[in-house]
C-alpha cells in the first residue's frame, strides 16, 4: 500500500484548495494508543476505528512496543475511516548511571528504567540494517523471558490440572498479533481457568495455589480485574513465576534515540508525572531540572497520559513546557485490559479545557507536518543536532494543521 502523504500535492496547491475552508480552532486527538500488535484493550484494529469515529477523534497515533508491525493495518484503517494517522513506536530502555544511583525515571518501580517513544516515523518503518538487527535482538530477548515465565508458571500448576498448562506457541497464536507480553499470559491463564472450572470458587482456589499463599480479591465478573491480579501476583517482580529480564532486553537511551531518528522519527519522552498520592519520580520531580535533562539529551518533545494525572498538576506542567516551546502530545495508551474511552481526560475523568486540547492539537500538527515533509523527501522536524527553534515549531504547527485539514476535508472525499 502506498503512503497517502507521498501522493499529496505540493504545498501551494494544498493552500489554494484550502482557501475559504472553515476549520475549527482545534480537533480531538489521541497521539498514543497500543494495538493488538503489542498488547491492547482493543481486540482488533477495526474496533479502534469504530470507537474513534463514535467519539469524533480526528487524529490517532499508533504507539506499540518495539514493533511497527501494525503500521500497514493502521494506515489502511485510518484511510477507510478518514482519521489522520501518526506513526509512532515505544521502547523500554535503561539509563545505567541513574540505575546505579537509584533514580527512577518514568517507571515508578524500577530505577534507571526508561520508557521512550518515537513520533512521526517514516511509513513504511525503515530503521536501517544495523538498527533493525539491534531491535530484533531486544525483541528476541523479551520473548525468551516470556517463554521462561510460561515454563515457570507451568511448573506451579499441579499435574491434576495439566490441561491448564500453557505453551508459548498457543499464547502467541490465539492471543497476539505476533509479540507475546505478560498481559497475554495473564489473559490466556484466565481463559484457561474459566474453561476448566465450573465455578468462581474453584477458579479462586486454583489461582491462590499459584499466588504463593496470597488471597485473591479480584472481581471475577470483570476479566480485566482478574487479569491484572494474575499479572501482579504471578508475572510481575515478586510474583511466583516472575523471571527477571536479561540486561540485553534493554537498549541504552542513546541507541533508542538513534533507532528513532534513523527511522525518520522525533525522539519523545513519555512523562509519568504525579501518582494518585501526588508524588513524582526523582527524575521528574523538579520541572526545571527535567527540562534541562531533556534538552541535554537533545529531546524537545514530551507526551503525557493525562488519565493518570491530577488536572491541576497536569495544567501547571504543560504550561511550563509549552512556554519553553516543547512539542507536547497526549494519549490514553489502552495498554491494559480495561476498555476506556479514546477521548483524553485527566484523572477521575476530568475534562481537559480548551488550552490543554489546543496544546495537544498543536503537538499533533507538528508530527503531521513532519510526516508530510519526510514523505516528500524533505528534512522534517528533527535538525541534524536534534534541536529546533520556536519559529520552526510555529511554522510546523501551521503546516500540519493545513495537512490534516486537507486530508479530512478534501483528500478523503476524493479517495
Amino acid at each position: 500500500m502506498k503512503y497517502f502523504l507521498s501522493e499529496f500535492p505540493g504545498l501551494d496547491k494544498i493552500a489554494a484548495e484550502m482557501q475559504g475552508v472553515t476549520v475549527p480552532d482545534f480537533r480531538d486527538v489521541n497521539g498514543h494508543i497500543h494495538t493488538p500488535f503489542s498488547f491492547s484493550a482493543f481486540s482488533s484494529m477495526n474496533s479502534i476505528f469504530e470507537m474513534a469515529g463514535g467519539e469524533s477523534i480526528s487524529v490517532l497515533g499508533i504507539n506499540d512496543f518495539n514493533v511497527a508491525s501494525g503500521y500497514q493495518d493502521f494506515h489502511a484503517g485510518c484511510l477507510e475511516h478518514r482519521i489522520f494517522p501518526l506513526f509512532n513506536i515505544e521502547f523500554i530502555g535503561l539509563m545505567e548511571e541513574e540505575q546505579k544511583k537509584g533514580i527512577r525515571i518514568n517507571d515508578p518501580n524500577n530505577p534507571g528504567r526508561v520508557y521512550f517513544s518515537g513520533k512521526g516515523l517514516d511509513f513504511p518503518f525503515e530503521p536501517g540494517f544495523f538498527m533493525r538487527r539491534q531491535l530484533r535482538s531486544v525483541i528476541d530477548e523479551s520473548q525468551s523471558q516470556v517463554k521462561s515465565m510460561i515454563d515457570k508458571l507451568n511448573s506451579l500448576i499441579p499435574e491434576k490440572h495439566s490441561a491448564l498448562k500453557l505453551t508459548y506457541e498457543t499464547v502467541k497464536r490465539e492471543y497476539t498479533s505476533g509479540l507475546v507480553r505478560e498481559r497475554h499470559i495473564a489473559k490466556a491463564l484466565r481463559i484457561a481457568a474459566s474453561g476448566n472450572f465450573s465455578s468462581d470458587d474453584e477458579i479462586r482456589v486454583f489461582l491462590e495455589s499459584l499466588y504463593g499463599g496470597k488471597k485473591s480479591s479480584a472481581d471475577y465478573s470483570k476479566p480485566a480485574s482478574l487479569e491484572n491480579e494474575i499479572r501482579n501476583n504471578i508475572l510481575k517482580s515478586g510474583g511466583t513465576a516472575f523471571v527477571p529480564e536479561n540486561g540485553k532486553s534493554f537498549l541504552s537511551l542513546k541507541k533508542i534515540i538513534r533507532i528513532i531518528t534513523s527511522a525518520g522519527g522525533i525522539p519523545c519522552y513519555p512523562v509519568l508525572l504525579d501518582d494518585p498520592a501526588g508524588k513524582f519520580t526523582e527524575f521528574e520531580g523538579n520541572f526545571e531540572r527535567l527540562h534541562d535533562s531533556l534538552r541535554k539529551l537533545g529531546v524537545e518533545c514530551i507526551e503525557l497520559i493525562p488519565g493518570r494525572n491530577d488536572i491541576n498538576i497536569l495544567t501547571e506542567f504543560v504550561r511550563f513546557f509549552d512556554e519553553r516551546d516543547f512539542i507536547i502530545t497526549f494519549g490514553t495508551e489502552h495498554n491494559t485490559p480495561e476498555m476506556i474511552p479514546l477521548s483524553v481526560t485527566a484523572r477521575g475523568s476530568a475534562i481537559l479545557d480548551s488550552y490543554l486540547k489546543e496544546v495537544a492539537w498543536e503537538g499533533a500538527c507538528v508530527i503531521a507536518a513532519h510526516q508530510y515533509l519526510r514523505a516528500v523527501g524533505r528534512q522534517g522536524y528533527v535538525l541534524p543536532d536534534g534541536r529546533h527553534s520556536a519559529s520552526q515549531k510555529k511554522d510546523l504547527v501551521h503546516l500540519g494543521r493545513m495537512i490534516i485539514e486537507y486530508y479530512l476535508n478534501k483528500y478523503g472525499n476524493e479517495s
